[in-house]
């Protein structure tokens, strides 16, 4: 029998015969699905046929396996009491065939794609540069400490001055600067039986794309200030990364500076921009 209620009285005999309505649409939600740009997003409640196993039901020795290997412990089936997974089912996995790769099962053993004009071009300037030139690689620490504590100090002013962030790459061009104008040979190239020396100071920095990696100038470096720097980098980065760099975006550079430590390795071994004589990789 419906209950009778007023206005400041909660019929809860009706409210237990309602669906909540967060739940209202679980039906018509999509699937999830994972893609390469995409980070994953939980967007569906697990099935309602299948409980959800939470870690702290877990044994400390199988819960600390599950942490430092990263398992998905929804997809093991348990073997102890009331499903309980125990360290055997985890050292059982051990013995499981995994399943082949989804993009083999699509396109097969092996694929043949056809390299940019981009790629192609990029990957004979580098193989040239490692057969015409003699490399050399030194590796050095530099403590950011002070550099770091000056960024952050000054960096809700400087925004509101310049309207940019002050990022670190202002500071290593500078440096860079500094130490060509100190080893003016690192800032020249060879020409046949003449050195050509540099007075000018244009540095190429290398930007990552979808389509490949590309180096483009910031001209004139050693004549703008610190926030110029920073709003010109900003400028040709999106200009890289949308594809509109034009050919004198990519011409004219001294110095390239590479910053590799952006991709997780400790140390690297750039490879020099002919007719360049020098890159820094930064980690």
């Amino acid at each position: 029998p419906q209950k009778k209620t007023s206005d400041n009285i909660i019929n809860f005999g009706k409210e237990k015969t309602q669906k909540p309505k967060i739940f209202e649409d679980e039906e018509k939600e999509e699937p999830l699905v994972l893609t390469k740009e995409e980070p994953l997003v939980l967007t569906q409640e697990l099935p309602s046929s299948k409980k959800a196993i939470n870690k702290k039901t877990l044994s400390p020795a199988v819960r600390k396996i599950v942490e430092e290997n990263k398992i998905d412990i929804q997809s093991i089936k348990g073997t102890g009491k009331s499903g309980q997974i125990l360290k055997g089912d985890l050292i059982s996995l051990m013995g499981s065939a995994p399943q082949p790769f989804e993009r083999k099962l699509k396109y097969g053993q092996e694929e043949r794609i056809k390299m940019s004009r981009l790629r192609q071009t990029i990957a004979k300037r580098l193989k040239e540069a490692q057969e015409n030139a003699a490399m050399l690689t030194t590796f050095n620490e530099v403590d950011m400490t002070n550099i770091i504590e000056m960024r952050k100090n000054n960096q809700e002013d400087f925004q509101k001055r310049f309207g940019i962030k002050l990022g670190f790459m202002s500071f290593f061009v500078k440096a860079c600067v500094l130490g060509l104008k100190a080893f003016p040979a690192i800032n020249a190239e060879i020409e046949g039986q003449e050195i050509i020396y540099k007075n000018y100071y244009n540095i190429s920095f290398a930007v990552g794309t979808e389509k490949g990696l590309v180096v483009p100038v910031l001209r004139s470096a050693d004549e703008i200030s610190f926030a110029e720097i920073e709003k010109n980098i900003k400028t040709i980065s999106e200009k890289a990364r949308d594809g509109k760099l034009t050919i004198d975006d990519l011409q004219g550079g001294t110095f390239t500076i590479s910053n590799g430590g952006v991709y997780g390795s400790m140390l690297s071994t750039p490879i020099l921009n002919l007719p360049q004589s020098g890159v820094l990789g930064m980690h």
